[in-house]
């Protein structure tokens, strides 16, 4: 029998238990990660310590120590790690005309939403010879990791990859690991309708060092996007500073604000659509009714019993998930803001009213039309969003992941004699005496030719 979904009462409960995150190394706590890593490696090590040496092996030994870990740790070597291109026009021709459709419809509303981000160059002259401006360029070369642990992700690969196309990014490329040998049909097409040529059929670890610091067979990127398990955080953690990333996911979650108003059904359904990610998903509702609160017990009850992926969800529900009642939706509001979600859920009589006052999340979904399952797939809006409670100061994937800004300066006579005292003050104060002297020399310069 499925156990009940539990109810914390009141805000101080709630913050102190289902609103309290685990930091990244506690995941790696498992007795059966353990027990796995001792046995594929011949020692006890921690995950960062398998990362930190598939990276360093990586980095000496090229594409053999890429074909070692592919053996090793995804039971198979590719007979070449780049994916011919007809093999993913072929998975393109191959998938379900209705999988195409859905692809296709995907990909167009979410370039679409991208497009309206775009910021373009700009120069404004000060009429006296003079200059200030900045030079967006798109990044030149982006790796995109496209999971397939679980299930596969195609939606993914299009959330990161579009809006790198749409940036302008000339060179965007994708690994993925095979799965008994083969990669995912659904993935390389993702990869064909999002304009993506260079595939790699690579996992983990590896693949991230392989992207990182280039190999005989796989050219280093400027910067590596999108999710995946443990290894492959830690793993991005270790290369950033080689290379750029976006972010260190961590597990999925979903916050609900709910009132009286809210169906219970609508509900529920959006805790399950969460908890069938992964058993370390979080899916929480905070809602001032407790009479919503039991309703949707009863539904996420009567509901889980049809569901593929049950076993997943109880364990998600049971660690990570439950209902928090409180007294009204301010303090719901607070609690919000205070986690930093990254799905915000709001289902209540006038979601729009609250909308203003969200400070952290990195998306808000409007009304029990706005499911937050309808946004991992077709709104348009990247799904690649901030965890942890790094929506505090971290945003969803957009186009602006993709461009870097190069300052322009032109400095006019008028505006070099007006500037320059006040920044040998500044130079001499911080001891940078040939900073200051260089403006001196200038300054003088100017004056004795009277410009």
């Amino acid at each position: 029998m499925t156990p009940r979904l539990r109810i914390v009462h009141g805000r101080e409960a709630a913050a102190r238990t289902l609103l309290q995150r685990q930091a990244l190394e506690d995941f790696a706590a498992s007795d059966d990660l353990r027990a796995s890593i001792a046995s594929l490696f011949g020692e006890p090590l921690s995950p960062a310590e398998v990362v930190a040496r598939i990276i360093a092996e990586v980095r000496a030994q090229g594409d053999e120590a890429l074909r070692r870990y592919s053996a090793l740790l995804d039971g198979a070597v590719p007979q070449a790690f780049r994916v011919p291109p007809e093999r993913i026009a072929e998975a393109w021709e191959r998938i379900r005309p209705a999988l195409r459709e859905a692809l296709q419809q995907a990909a167009e509303r979410i370039r679409a939403f991208h497009t309206r981000q775009y910021a373009s160059s700009w120069l404004e002259w000060d009429g006296q010879g003079g200059a200030l401006g900045q030079i967006i360029r798109p990044l030149q070369r982006v790796g995109i990791y496209a999971p397939h642990g679980r299930a596969p992700y195609p939606s993914s690969l299009l959330m990161a990859a579009i809006p790198a196309r749409v940036a302008g990014v000339p060179e965007v490329v994708v690994a993925t690991p095979p799965r008994d040998g083969a990669l995912n049909d659904a993935i390389l097409a993702a990869a064909y309708v999002a304009g993506v040529e260079e595939v790699y059929a690579l996992g983990g670890a590896q693949a991230i060092a392989a992207l990182a610091y280039g190999t005989e067979s796989v050219r280093r990127v400027d910067k590596i996007m999108g999710p995946g398990n443990l290894f492959v955080v830690l793993a991005k953690r270790q290369v950033y500073g080689a290379v750029d990333i976006d972010q260190l996911p961590g597990p999925t979650e979903t916050l609900l604000i709910a009132d009286e108003t809210a169906n219970p059904a609508y509900v529920a359904a959006d805790l399950l659509a969460q908890a069938e990610h992964d058993p370390l998903a979080s899916a929480i509702l905070i809602t001032p009714s407790e009479a919503l609160a039991r309703a949707v017990q009863g539904e996420v009850e009567r509901q889980i019993e049809r569901l593929s992926r049950r076993r997943i969800i109880e364990e998600a529900l049971s660690a990570r998930g439950g209902i928090a009642l409180v007294a009204n939706l301010d303090e719901a509001l607070d609690l919000a803001n205070a986690y930093a979600p990254e799905h915000l859920c709001l289902l209540t009589a006038d979601p729009w009213g609250l909308v203003g006052r969200v400070q952290n999340a990195g998306g808000i979904f409007v009304g029990e039309l706005s499911s937050e399952a309808l946004g991992d797939y077709l709104v348009g809006p990247s799904h690649i969003m901030p965890t942890m409670g790094t929506a505090r100061f971290s945003s969803p994937v957009n186009v602006w992941d993709f461009l870097k800004i190069t300052s322009v300066f032109s400095v006019s006579a008028p505006t070099a004699r007006q500037i320059s005292p006040a920044a040998i003050v500044l130079a001499e104060e911080e001891g940078l005496t040939a900073h200051a002297e260089a403006i001196r020399l200038r300054l003088g310069d100017l004056t004795e030719e009277g410009r």
